[in-house]
C-alpha cells in the first residue's frame, strides 16, 4: 500500500554541478598539521589531488599542538603530583584521572555551543586562546607563584585547559572531515583513511612531547617543559590562521537536540495513532536547511527506514488533524529524516557505554604504567636516566607503525577476503580493540609479578623508594598492546561517531567519542575507590604508597576480568545494530558500504 502523501525528493549529485573550491585534503591538512608534518601524511596525499592538501595542513598543525600540548602535561602529571605537590599514589593517580575525564567531557558542551551557536571555526579560535591562556598560567604555577599558593593555582591552571579543552577536541577532527564534500567519490572514498592519517597526527605530537618534553621536565625544570608547550600553542594558532579563507564553514543549524525532543514529543502524542488504521501516510518532506556557508544547499541524504525503535515512527505518522492543519506543527509532525536521525543518535548510546571499560584500561598509562617505571632500572650509559613517562612514546611509536601497516597492507587484504569496502566494519575494528585491551592487562599483571619477585628475590620489599634491579624495557609489551588497541577501537570510535551521527550533530559525535576516554577515566577512578576500600578492609591494600608491597598485578587481573565480561556485552550489542543506511534513487546504500534494496523498510543487520 502506498502510504505517502508527500513525494521523497532525491538530491542527486550531478557532475554537471559546480563544485566548491573550498575544502578537501587542501583544507584538511592545515587542521592536521595543528597535527603532523610526516612523510607517511605526505605518502598518503600523493594519492589525492594537490588542490586538496593546503587546508588539511593547517588544521593538522593546530591538532597536533594541541595533543602535543596535552600529552607533555598529562603524561608526566602524576610525577609532579607526588614528587613536588608530595600527594599519596592513589590520591595522585584519582586526580589525574578526575582532570583526565573532566576534559573530555566539556565537549559535549562545547559541541553543544559549535552546533548550535558559533559554528566549528569559531569555536576552535576562542578555545585555541583559552587553551593557550591556561597553559600560560600553568608555566607561571610552577616559577613565579609563591609556593603557598602553588597548588591551588596549578589546579585552578588545570581545569582552565579543561574549558580550552572543551571546545577544541568536538570540533578540529569534524572540521578538518568537512573539508572532504561526501558528494564527491573520489573526497568521499579519501575520507576514510583521513581518520587513521588523523590519528596518526596527534600521535606523533603525543609522541614528540613523551620524549622532548617530559625529559626537560625531569632534567631541566617543570617551567621550562610547560613554556615549551605555551609556545607550540601559540605557533599553531598562526598557522591555523593562514587557512582562514580556504576553509568550508558549517554554519549553525541551532539546537541539534531541537529535533530529538520534536520527534519524542510527536510520537508521545500520537501514541494512540496506527499507521494502518488512522493514518493519512507518512511525512517525507524535510525542509531543514543544511550544508556549508559555500554551497548552502538543503541537505542531500534521505535517510532509510528502519525497524528499530518503532514506537518513534508515530511521530511521523500523517493524521487527521495534521492532514487538516494549514502548517505543520514541528511538535507534532517530524519527517521520516527526522525519526531516522534520532533512531541514529539512540543505536550508538550503548556502544558507547560498552567502551567505558576500553578507557579505563588506558588511563593506566598516564598513572600506574609511570609509576611501575619509576622504580625499575632506567639508565642507559653512565649518566643518562630515561623519564618513566617517555616510554609513553612507545604507544605512539607502535601507532606510527600500526596506521600505515592497517592502512595499506591490512585493509587491501581483509577487502579480498570479506569483499566490504573497508576490510572490516567500524565495529568489528572497535571489538578488535577491545579484545586487545583485556590481552594488555593480562600482560601488565605477569610483568608486575616478575618486578615484585625480583624486589623480594634482592629484599627490597620495605624500600619503596630503591631501585628495583629489572630493566624498564620489561614494560614495552604493555606499551605497545595500548597503541595496537588505540589504533583499532580509538580510531573505528572515531570514524563511527562520525560516520553515523546526523549531520548536523557531528561535532556532538565527536564530543561523544572523547567522553568515552573521559567518564572511562572516571570508571577507572572508581574502581580504584573500590579496589582499595576491600583490600584495605583485608589489611594489604593493592594500591599502596609502597609498590613493592602492593598487588598492582592483581588490580589489573581485575581490569582484565572486567574488560573480558564488557567485550561480551558489546558483542552482543553489535548483533543488534544497524549502520545507517541512505536511499539513492532505486537503491539503499549502507554507510558502511554494503548496497540493499529498498522494498519494505529495512531492519537488515550489517
Amino acid at each position: 500500500m502506498d502510504t505517502s502523501v508527500a513525494p521523497v525528493t532525491i538530491h542527486s549529485n550531478l557532475s554537471s554541478q559546480k563544485r566548491p573550491s573550498k575544502g578537501g585534503w587542501s583544507a584538511a591538512v592545515f587542521v592536521i598539521c595543528k597535527q603532523l608534518f610526516s612523510p607517511p601524511f605526505c605518502f598518503s596525499f600523493s594519492r589525492i589531488q594537490s588542490c586538496f592538501l593546503a587546508r588539511q595542513v593547517l588544521d593538522a598543525v593546530v591538532e597536533m599542538a594541541e595533543r602535543f600540548a596535552f600529552y607533555g602535561l598529562a603524561g608526566n602529571l602524576i610525577t609532579y603530583l607526588t614528587n613536588n605537590l608530595g600527594e599519596p599514589v592513589a590520591t595522585a593517580a584519582k586526580n589525574v584521572n578526575t582532570w583526565v575525564g573532566i576534559s573530555a567531557i566539556f565537549p559535549l558542551i562545547g559541541a553543544f555551543i559549535a552546533d548550535s551557536y558559533l559554528g566549528r571555526f569559531k569555536t576552535i579560535l576562542a578555545s585555541s586562546l583559552i587553551y593557550f591562556l591556561g597553559m600560560v598560567l600553568l608555566s607561571l604555577s610552577v616559577s613565579v607563584i609563591p609556593m603557598h599558593s602553588r597548588k591551588a593555582v596549578f589546579f585552578a591552571a588545570l581545569y582552565v585547559l579543561a574549558i580550552g579543552e572543551g571546545g577544541h577536541k568536538p570540533c578540529v577532527q569534524t572540521f578538518a572531515a568537512d573539508q572532504f564534500d561526501e558528494n564527491h567519490p573520489q573526497e568521499k572514498a579519501a575520507k576514510s583513511s583521513f581518520f587513521n592519517w588523523w590519528y596518526l597526527g596527534i600521535v606523533t605530537g603525543a609522541s614528540v612531547a613523551t620524549v622532548v618534553v617530559i625529559y626537560l621536565q625531569d632534567n631541566v625544570s617543570w617551567a621550562a617543559g610547560f613554556m615549551v608547550l605555551s609556545g607550540s600553542l601559540a605557533v599553531a594558532l598562526a598557522v591555523f590562521l593562514v587557512g582562514i579563507k580556504r576553509y568550508r564553514k558549517q554554519r549553525p543549524t541551532g539546537s541539534p537536540f531541537t529535533t530529538v525532543a520534536q520527534v519524542i514529543v510527536a510520537a508521545v502524542k500520537k501514541w494512540r495513532v496506527s499507521e494502518t488504521h488512522d493514518s493519512r501516510g507518512i511525512c517525507y518532506e524535510d525542509n531543514r536547511i543544511g550544508g556549508s556557508q559555500d554551497n548552502g544547499q538543503t541537505r542531500s541524504q534521505n535517510l532509510a527506514r528502519t525497524k528499530q525503535f518503532r514506537f518513534l515512527d508515530k511521530a511521523m505518522i500523517i493524521d487527521n488533524k495534521d492532514a487538516l492543519s494549514k502548517t505543520k506543527d514541528p511538535w507534532r509532525l517530524c519527517s521520516l529524516n527526522q525519526v531516522e536521525e534520532v533512531k541514529l543518535v539512540l543505536r550508538l548510546i550503548p556502544i558507547w557505554l560498552a567502551c567505558l571499560m576500553f578507557s579505563a584500561v588506558i588511563t593506566q598509562l598516564h598513572t600506574f604504567f609511570t609509576k611501575q617505571g619509576s622504580t625499575m632500572s632506567r639508565s642507559i650509559g653512565a649518566n643518562f636516566q630515561v623519564p618513566p613517562a617517555a616510554l609513553q612514546s612507545l604507544v605512539g611509536l607502535t601507532i606510527l607503525i600500526a596506521v600505515p601497516v592497517y592502512d595499506r597492507f591490512f585493509v587491501p587484504i581483509a577487502q579480498k577476503l570479506t569483499g566490504h569496502p573497508r576490510g572490516i566494519t567500524m565495529l568489528q575494528r572497535i571489538g578488535t580493540g577491545l579484545f586487545v585491551s583485556i590481552l594488555n592487562m593480562f600482560v601488565a599483571g605477569l610483568i608486575e609479578t616478575a618486578r615484585i619477585n625480583t624486589a623480594s628475590k634482592h629484599g627490597l620489599l620495605d624500600t619503596p623508594k630503591a631501585i628495583v634491579p629489572m630493566r624498564i624495557w620489561w614494560l614495552v609489551p604493555q606499551y605497545v598492546l595500548t597503541g595496537i588497541g588505540d589504533v583499532f577501537t580509538i580510531v573505528g570510535l572515531q570514524e563511527l561517531f562520525y560516520d553515523q551521527m546526523p549531520e548536523e550533530m557531528r561535532s556532538i559525535g565527536a564530543a561523544a567519542y572523547i567522553s568515552v576516554v573521559g567518564v572511562g577515566s572516571f570508571v577507572n577512578t572508581a574502581i580504584i575507590s573500590v579496589v582499595q576500600v576491600i583490600t584495605s578492609k583485608h589489611g594489604n591494600e593493592w594500591l599502596g604508597d609502597n609498590l613493592n608491597r602492593a598487588n598492582l598485578n592483581y588490580f589489573y587481573w581485575v581490569l582484565a576480568g572486567l574488560s573480558a565480561v564488557n567485550l561480551c556485552i558489546f558483542m552482543w550489542i553489535t548483533k543488534g545494530f544497524v549502520y545507517k543506511k541512505v536511499e539513492n534513487n532505486d537503491q539503499t546504500i549502507s554507510n558502511d558500504g554494503k548496497e540493499l534494496e529498498t522494498r519494505g523498510y529495512l531492519g537488515e543487520k550489517v
